[in-house]
């Protein structure tokens, strides 16, 4: 139990320290008045998180790792109500279900993170949009069938700690497998659909393999929480009496996993502009103009009206470090692709003087004057 103890609160505390850079790191980007919500909410993920690590604690030195499973209906029978060993087993089952919902809250609280945080890469990709809002909507329902699972799987709420008799697996909250297909199945989906937003940009943008491999790093973490979730699953079901153990160490480790990669996307964009201010990071592009970066066609811009497809840059293939002084951290890696063209404007000397006053502050203006000249021949009668 030493060993836990020592463990679950040393994640809890890498993962206190890995939220508080994440909020440093949008605070130095964007500035606390231009947080989103994902913000916030990762802030309340850390309460909740916290409180599943005090669950998962308590399961162990407050109850001895005991629950209303584990045990032969002889066992039930002759256990008296008055007993310690039967105020043990009432109390850790009581805290398995409050530790089953701080669980579920706590991951999918990290999955709408994420699909925020997607919401803003993608904010200017119009094929993007519908599949955003259908991970609302999939987070939502997951979220919803997930927690009832776990509340109503078992009725009433008091057969989640009954001893005797036996209220059946459904109510025996440490290894119940209602709670357990439940949950995995669910959240092995939303996990899935969550990988698969940024995933064809990536594969599709022209960019050198290293960066290629290192967003590809970036946006597939969610593998790894998945790994963890099926992994915590299958080590309850095998663990026998010391599933309800089980089930709180495994629930920390996962949600821990499910913290870190939640967070370092928000991290990743300002460790890279440090290292590059520091020589420590080379880009793999060369020049440094965006006209020497490729542009990428994109279909859903239909043709324009001379009979050419329009071309935007792809998210994917525009240099970060044109993106750090003019947008939001995210979007260094995945930014909007509604690129304007430059600004084409015609007139007289005196208005040359105004734009050329304004670009100055302002960038580049490129003005074509045009020239009107008419010849009048002389006739002669």
């Amino acid at each position: 139990m030493g060993d836990f103890v020592t463990e679950a609160f040393t994640l809890l505390a890498v993962a206190i320290v890995i939220i508080a850079l994440r909020t440093a790191a949008r605070w130095i980007m964007v500035g606390p008045r231009n947080f989103q919500a994902d913000d916030y909410l990762m802030i309340l993920a850390c309460i909740v998180y916290g409180l599943e690590t005090g669950a998962a604690y308590m399961v162990g030195a407050w109850f001895q790792g005991l629950a209303n499973n584990a045990m032969t209906d002889e066992q039930r029978r002759t256990l008296s109500p008055d007993s310690e060993e039967y105020r043990l087993r009432v109390g850790g089952s009581k805290v398995q279900v409050t530790g089953w919902s701080l669980y579920t809250l706590l991951l999918w609280l990290l999955k709408t993170c994420m699909a925020i945080f997607y919401s803003r890469l993608t904010s200017g990709l119009v094929n993007m949009r519908v599949r955003i809002i259908v991970a609302y909507v999939l987070i939502g329902v997951t979220y919803l069938v997930t927690i009832c699972s776990i509340l109503f799987g078992c009725h009433p709420m008091h057969k989640n700690w009954q001893i005797y008799p036996n209220p059946g697996n459904s109510c025996q909250p440490a290894v119940s497998k209602i709670d357990i297909y439940v949950t995995v199945v669910l959240n092995v989906t939303t996990d899935i659909y969550l990988i698969s937003i940024p995933a064809p940009m990536l594969f599709k943008a022209r960019l050198h393999w290293r960066e290629k491999l290192e967003l590809l790093i970036l946006f597939s973490g969610g593998i790894f929480v998945m790994m963890a979730g099926i992994l915590r699953c299958v080590l309850i079901l095998t663990a026998g009496a010391n599933g309800a153990q089980q089930a709180g160490s495994w629930a920390c480790r996962e949600t821990f996993v499910a913290v870190v990669i939640g967070n370092v996307p928000m991290i990743y964009p300002l460790f890279r502009r440090v290292a590059r201010r520091a020589g420590l990071y080379l880009s793999s592009r060369g020049g440094g103009s965006a006209e020497s970066y490729p542009a990428y066609q994109l279909s859903e811009g239909g043709e324009s009206g001379y009979g050419k497809r329009k071309k935007f840059r792809h998210p994917l293939s525009i240099p970060g470090d044109t993106q750090w002084n003019t947008v939001s951290d995210e979007q260094m890696m995945l930014p909007t692709s509604r690129q304007q063209p430059p600004t084409c404007t015609a007139g007289s000397e005196g208005d040359w003087d105004t734009h050329s006053h304004h670009s100055s502050s302002g960038g580049i203006k490129v003005v074509h004057e045009t020239i009107i000249q008419s010849t009048k021949k002389d006739s002669h009668m």
